[in-house]
């Protein structure tokens, strides 16, 4: 008769898995990648180096599920600002200022889910970020293209591509702690790489 986790059980290992998620996600937004080994994982979060192991296979299936969780985040805090009432312009611009904001807030996070090297596993999660983030503004995009509040486009190579010089501008100011700076340009290159002035 196979083993089956009784709810009490299960409970438990749900409860240590979401507080290894938790430990690994301040240790990549303090650390790094680099910083965020197994070992140092388990001794923040207080368990025994194998239970992370039980959880998760290696560190790269570790911080796999850590980006998911904070992009999950991220892409539901850009949909929300852009969301917001207002011209279709500013409602892309949204997208931009709360994303360097929130980046700004978390800027070794923030440098981690956008450039710092890391395995295969985790560069292929961080296309799946980018379209995520695409796909947000190419929305918004095609939404004021159809309404004639911005001049045809295609929606999809405009959205890859403000996302894709987004990140490119902030990298070098999140490694300074200097990205508030950035902002103005940025904005100014959103505006005219909509057809704005």
């Amino acid at each position: 008769m196979p083993y089956r986790r009784t709810p009490r059980v299960q409970a438990r290992l749900d409860s240590q898995r979401a507080k290894i998620l938790d430990t690994a996600i301040e240790l990549l937004a303090e650390h790094g990648y680099a910083g965020c080994s197994m070992a140092a994982v388990a001794s923040r979060a207080g368990v025994a180096t194998g239970s992370v192991y039980r959880h998760f296979p290696g560190k790269a299936e570790l911080v796999v599920e850590v980006f998911r969780e904070v992009v999950t985040r991220e892409v539901a805090a850009v949909e929300a600002a852009s969301a917001e009432p207002g011209e279709h312009a500013d409602r892309i611009l949204a997208v931009f200022d709360t994303f360097a904001t929130r980046a700004l807030k978390a800027p070794r996070l923030a440098y981690a889910l956008l450039a710092e090297p890391v395995d295969a596993p985790i560069e292929a999660e961080r296309l799946v970020f980018r379209r995520a983030f695409r796909d947000v503004v190419a929305r918004r995009i095609t939404e004021g293209t159809s309404a004639g509040a911005l001049p045809h486009q295609d929606a999809e190579v405009t959205a890859a591509a403000l996302v894709g010089a987004a990140a490119e501008v902030l990298i070098g100011p999140l490694t300074e702690n200097d990205a508030e700076s950035a902002l103005p340009a940025l904005r100014t290159f959103v505006q005219r790489a909509l057809g704005g002035h």
